[in-house]
């Protein structure tokens, strides 16, 4: 028997994943002139726990291009992030 003789989907979990996409958020940070590099950096690994690259990363972008997405996931995951990022003084919002 060849295999086209019985076709089966190869990638049942990409379409699974796809499928649950619109259920993802983006925590996105904003550019300000009041914080320092240093406390963004903290505070997104303390908070979002990005590695110290990540965070480093994400600042950069967000000192450049005026935002950046620092983290994706469910509104569950994403709203204490956002809290606790607004609490410290950053600007972000869930999108």
């Amino acid at each position: 028997m060849k295999f086209y003789d019985n076709p089966q989907r190869e990638y049942q979990e990409e379409v699974a994943f796809l499928e649950q996409e619109d259920e993802v958020y983006k925590l996105v940070l904003h550019n300000d002139d009041v914080n320092t590099f240093d406390f963004v950096i903290e505070c997104l690994i303390e908070i979002c726990k990005h590695t110290l690259e990540q965070a480093e990363q994400c600042t950069i972008l967000v000192h450049y291009k005026g935002k950046c997405t620092v983290k994706t996931g469910s509104m569950e995951l994403l709203k204490p992030m956002h809290e606790k990022l607004i609490s410290r003084g950053l600007t972000s919002e869930i999108v």
